[in-house]
């Protein structure tokens, strides 16, 4: 079987010793050079271009359905309990708490659960919005398993490594929110981000203000894609008397992007994170659809005075 293998960055380092294997298996093996951002950027194009019979995409679960031979192979982390200790201090004044994590530590999620329960919490594990599979997971796109729950706890916790995934369900909540690293052995309560946010997307609309020729974004990646709001979009740009124009690339460059002098602002429709995480490196604010029809909507308020 010719079989094209595919690894996010932090398990590129690994790549050759699964081809290897596979290798031995009598399979014609390929990888995959170019960089994914999770299980929404399959290697597609290139499996279908080399004639490949399946995809292994490895580290994430299934996002979505496509219509190619993909296997999914996540990579599961028993990560050390120990750090548990230490959050027990942080949650003194909450009885109940809603706990998250990333596949790599969904396995463990039931032996947190039981040691906040020991500590005399009641721990709720919610369901994401369907982008993840597993109650308790959270993606960057999917922060479900919070945002469903923030009503019925009194605080948040995350369990894993880095800010990238609680920062996501942190400004779809509104609870306190933990992070509890056990990697590098740390507790830190992270609410300061969110006004942090909050004041950066009200600067974003501020800017956006002035603007008369809008670039949309659309991403071509297979779970990113999404056209009709992009048309949905640009027809309420263009109703509103502006301009408008449809962006198609694969991956956001933003140098390619801040040579795009002609537009006053850009409007997300791609990975919802780049209106989020990308912000300091375009020249021209980004904003998500939300953020958009506030921005519009305050230029007509203003009309009116």
């Amino acid at each position: 079987m010719r079989i094209l293998l595919q690894f996010p960055e932090g398990l590129k380092d690994k790549a050759l010793l699964h081809a290897k294997k596979l290798e031995e298996q009598g399979n014609e093996i390929f990888i995959s050079a170019s960089p994914t951002f999770g299980a929404c950027d399959l290697a597609i194009d290139e499996a279908k271009s080399i004639n490949a019979d399946k995809l292994v995409h490895f580290g994430h679960a299934e996002f979505h359905h496509v219509d190619f031979n993909v296997e999914y192979v996540p990579y599961t982390i028993d990560a050390s309990l120990d750090v548990l200790d230490k959050s027990i201090d942080f949650l003194k004044d909450y009885k109940t708490i809603g706990i998250v994590t990333t596949i790599q530590h969904i396995h463990q999620l039931p032996k947190i659960r039981e040691f906040y329960e020991k500590n005399g919490k009641t721990a709720v594990i919610g369901k994401p919005y369907g982008f993840a599979k597993k109650e308790g997971q959270i993606l960057g796109c999917d922060v479900g398993s919070s945002a469903t729950i923030d009503n019925k706890v009194d605080a948040h916790v995350y369990f894993g490594g880095g800010i990238f995934h609680p920062f996501g369900a942190l400004i779809h909540t509104k609870k306190p929110f933990i992070m509890v690293d056990p990697f590098t052995n740390s507790v830190e309560l992270i609410d300061q981000y969110r006004e942090k946010m909050r004041k950066r997307s009200i600067g974003k609309i501020a800017a956006s203000l002035s603007a008369n020729r809008f670039g949309i974004l659309v991403s071509t990646k297979n779970g990113q894609m999404n056209m009709g709001l992009a048309n949905i979009i640009k027809n309420k740009i263009e109703k509103e008397g502006f301009q408008a124009a449809i962006l198609v690339s694969n991956n956001v460059d933003f140098d390619s992007l801040n040579n795009m002098m002609e537009f006053d602002a850009f409007v997300n429709t791609a990975c919802p994170r780049i209106a989020v995480d990308d912000l300091d490196r375009a020249r021209k604010p980004i904003l998500n659809a939300s953020e958009l029809m506030e921005s519009l909507k305050m230029r007509n308020e203003n009309k009116r005075i």
